[in-house]
């Protein structure tokens, strides 16, 4: 289905790759399955999708901050690039992505921590705008 989607609309396609530990976690996040996060990524990437959003379910909403190393190690074996997501908590994980963009990351997923006031948007994206210049 996933290729045939990249086929009908190159482009246009962004998968999310949920995982904990590595393991892509299908299911409401219920079932971890036995595939490498890395490997399934390569795979979507050949089928053409535009970039990947990397979620790491063990942090996904407890405002632990952003598993950068993972999302570095991943954004390093793929050309598209990643969408970090899971755990933003502050504008310290903003700088340390910042830090990273160059390794392919592209975004970053923010949730909890601007409902929960944790994490200012306006000052994150002065951060960003004054990180890239």
């Amino acid at each position: 289905f996933l290729q045939d989607a990249c086929t009908a609309f190159g482009g246009h396609i962004i998968v999310g790759l949920d995982a904990k530990d590595g393991k892509v976690a299908t299911d409401g996040w219920s079932k971890l399955t036995g595939h490498e996060v890395m490997d399934l990524a390569r795979k979507f990437e050949d089928y053409g999708v535009e970039a990947v959003i990397y979620t790491d379910i063990g942090r996904d909403g407890m405002l632990t901050g952003i598993n950068v190393e993972a999302t570095v190690r991943l954004a390093q074996a793929l050309s598209i690039p990643v969408i970090a997501s899971g755990g933003l908590s502050s504008l310290e994980d903003i700088r340390r992505l910042c830090e990273v963009e160059s390794e392919g990351i592209e975004g970053v997923i923010c949730g909890r921590a601007i409902y929960s006031g944790e994490l200012d948007f306006a000052a994150a994206v002065r951060l960003v705008d004054e990180l890239s210049a």
